[in-house]
């Protein structure tokens, strides 16, 4: 119904290397494409003389959902029609976000066009906003009409449970999670710079899981850089639902209790049992705790339209998938991935991309009348800024167990022994590395 509409002009993507010629972007981009075939196993169609395989909607175009649809259409080699449906008019990356808080980014530095991934990839786009599934009729209903498919690929994030925050029935405009990133970003960016030195910054941390990056301890670390830098005497104080640190913890722990001693407070097993939005007061099991600047970070689930679809089926609030193809075990022509899965695995960005490759290669698979890779291999590396400068990582290497049906812990990786301005440059590096590869 849409063949290719958006509302205003698209912006384009720029990388480090289109700023800095040593940057050897397109080297990258061939290592991506041409090792991620054997990393991912090679879709068995891959043919050019094949028919056209068929259509598939992609709803959502964060890191999951446009790199579903370029590899889709680049590993199908043209032979799959795929419509990206996106309310946005451009990619925001929540990666780095947490560095506008601490005032080493801007957010026009993690915004970018999706132009360059429409054109190069002959991806079809509908800007509008999906009211609700329709898997009998192979239908998605939007605000301006609906559109026909034979595959769905829904990558919509995560959403928020208000109904866990007694007190706080739904978003306030003065209490930005800023977990999506965005005008939120900027609005409790304002809000520090407006808080008075000595004054008190109090951020919750929901049970995990969570969708991570933005992660809440890089937050506390970059806040309290700022506060350093310009408001010596203010404190950061961490209610953390979560009976430890979730990741990294001894990095984070070195950073709490060397930089910013005295400025940081980590309380564990803090679930919060009461919000006063007016007076900025939070009340756990042990405390009541007043804030100058309050940043609730929700508990998260499976984004609306993976609900409204029947796919939360996972306490209701995550989606049950075969990892092999990421087909939902609810509706198998409905494949979900990204942060609304149920996984026991991270959910960030670098795996929304694993897993929107796996997917790719399993739809053109299963679209050509072929099995798929019946054991998929991926890696997940996730960096973290402790300051403007200084970072630290993790990183994992996943694989199939037919056995136990999930994706397990294989050989390599590993995490940093300390922060340090090298780590910084290769996390740097990362983020041109996964724009570049989803965004162009």
């Amino acid at each position: 119904m849409y063949p290719d509409s958006t509302s205003g002009p698209a912006q384009s993507f720029s990388t480090a290397s289109d700023r800095h010629p040593q940057a050897p972007r397109r080297d990258f981009i061939k290592s991506v494409i041409y090792g991620g075939l054997a990393f991912y196993g090679l879709p068995a169609f891959a043919r050019a003389s094949k028919p056209p395989l068929g259509h598939v909607v992609v709803v959502g175009a964060g890191f999951a959902g446009l790199t579903a649809a370029k590899y889709l259409r680049d590993w199908s080699l043209g032979n799959l029609k795929v419509t990206v449906i996106e309310p946005n008019p451009q990619f925001i990356s929540c990666p780095q976000s947490n560095l506008v808080l601490g005032g080493s980014k801007t957010l026009d530095d993690l915004s970018f066009g999706y132009d360059s991934a429409r054109r190069h990839h002959g991806i079809q786009w509908v800007q509008d906003t999906v009211s609700r599934v329709e898997p009998s009729s192979k239908q998605v209903v939007m605000g301006r009409g609906s559109i026909g498919y034979d595959r769905l690929v829904l990558a919509p994030g995560v959403d928020f449970n208000y109904a866990l925050l007694p007190g706080m029935p739904g978003p306030l405009p003065a209490l930005p999670h800023a977990w999506k990133a965005g005008k939120q970003t900027l609005l409790l960016r304002q809000q520090l710079e407006s808080m008075p030195d000595g004054g008190v910054f109090v951020m919750t941390v929901p049970p995990a899981p969570y969708r991570c990056p933005p992660g809440p301890y890089e937050r506390a670390c970059q806040v309290a850089h700022y506060f350093k830098q310009h408001k010596p005497r203010s404190k950061v104080i961490i209610l953390d639902a979560n009976a430890d640190i979730v990741s990294k913890k001894g990095l984070f722990l070195q950073s709490f209790q060397g930089a910013y001693a005295g400025m940081i407070e980590y309380h564990n097993n803090s679930s919060l049992l009461q919000v006063d939005p007016g007076s900025l007061t939070v009340k756990t099991d042990f405390e009541s705790i007043k804030a100058d600047v309050l940043n609730i970070i929700p508990p998260q689930l499976a984004g609306s339209i993976a609900q409204q679809a029947g796919l939360a089926n996972v306490d209701k609030r995550w989606c049950e998938v075969d990892f092999v193809s990421y087909a939902s075990s609810a509706q198998p022509e409905i494949h979900v991935i990204g942060d609304s899965i149920s996984a026991g695995l991270p959910k960030s960005a670098h795996m929304a991309t694993s897993q929107a490759k796996i997917a790719a290669a399993a739809i053109i698979d299963l679209q050509a009348g072929q099995a798929p890779n019946p054991q998929p291999v991926f890696a997940n590396t996730c960096y973290s800024f402790v300051d403007d400068q200084q970072a630290v990582h993790v990183a994992n290497v996943y694989r199939y167990d037919p056995a136990k049906k999930s994706m397990v812990s294989a050989e390599g990786g590993g995490v940093s022994s300390k922060a340090s301005a090298q780590e910084g440059a290769y996390a740097h590096a990362w983020a041109q590395n996964i724009w570049a590869d989803t965004l162009t």
